[in-house]
């Protein structure tokens, strides 16, 4: 299948679950889009104003997970896994409607989202995809978290390091590169939470919705899941899933190195704020372009040392 043109679902999707933060059951139908629409969620248990389109200009309170606003006030939450599927997937185009304010959590994963995608196909439309090249590097400095993008000839890679005071979860550092890496384990690994915080978070009013069957529950250095792990760096890769979905919210996709350590929705939220803030930081790209300057780069060969 091409990667130069748009692509969209070739039939309508449905979907049932829970939402992780606020308990309440939500149908999710997925239908196909007319090119350049990209990804617009729709509130169908609003009756007007209920179209949130994903972007980053439209993310409010990304704690825990990520909530896009429109103009009139209504929202959507946890949108980053199924963000995180479109990307992967190579989905341009897609109408989300849902009947409650948060994308099912299904098992704290991507998988199903994933799954139903691939079930129905990918119908690839006759519009061009344009690509965000990354021109200079932009960075956010946070007390002890940080991000950066910087430039990437053809690729994304996720450098994540996770750091957690907890003697199974430690610290971690995976690089992801989404042109040579299988992405089933990113696709997999489902999210998760320290025992000690699911009071605090739930006096927050969130988590009302979380269970065992839809995320990792770490408690000292045991995992209270019966199951265990999925894949060895399952805390990390769930990490970068979460990246790629917020990256997502740019309206393309990017080709640029990230790299982040203690990062979270909120620090992704700020990276993309300023570096779209200054037309110098990056350029569009069609895939026709990009072939043609890589075919030059292998005709020119250059060396470069880490």
């Amino acid at each position: 299948m091409s990667k130069i043109n748009q692509k969209t679902i070739k039939e309508i999707i449905d979907l049932k679950g829970i939402g992780l933060h606020n308990g309440v059951e939500v149908n999710l139908t997925i239908k196909p889009a007319k090119p350049n629409t990209g990804i617009v969620f729709k509130r169908i248990d609003l009756g007007k104003n209920n179209e949130i389109h994903a972007n980053y200009k439209n993310v409010i309170e990304p704690i825990l997970c990520t909530k896009i606003k429109n103009e009139s006030g209504a929202s959507i939450s946890t949108v980053e896994h199924l963000m995180a599927a479109f990307y992967g997937e190579g989905i341009d185009n897609a109408f989300v409607e849902v009947d409650a304010s948060e994308i099912p959590i299904m098992d704290g994963s991507a998988v199903d989202f994933v799954d139903a995608i691939r079930s129905v196909g990918i119908d690839e439309q006759t519009e061009i995809r344009k690509f965000i090249r990354v021109l200079k590097k932009v960075e956010i400095q946070d007390g002890e978290k940080f991000i950066s993008i910087e430039p990437l000839n053809k690729d994304l890679i996720i450098d994540f390091e996770l750091v957690y005071n907890n003697p199974l979860i430690r610290t971690r550092r995976k690089e992801f590169k989404l042109s040579n890496d299988d992405l089933s384990q990113i696709y997999n690994s489902r999210t998760f939470c320290l025992y000690e915080d699911i009071d605090k978070i739930k006096k927050s009013g969130l988590a009302k919705g979380g269970s065992l069957e839809n995320a990792i529950v770490v408690q000292g250095d045991k995992i209270l899941n019966e199951d265990g792990l999925r894949n060895r760096h399952e805390f990390v890769y769930h990490k970068i899933l979460d990246c790629l979905g917020d990256i997502m919210l740019s309206g393309n996709r990017i080709f640029g190195h990230i790299k982040t350590s203690r990062g979270g929705h909120a620090l992704t939220n700020k990276l993309l704020r300023k570096f779209f803030s200054e037309k110098s930081n990056w350029t569009f790209e069609e895939f026709e372009e990009v072939e043609k300057k890589n075919q030059n780069s292998l005709e020119n060969p250059v060396s470069i040392s880490a």
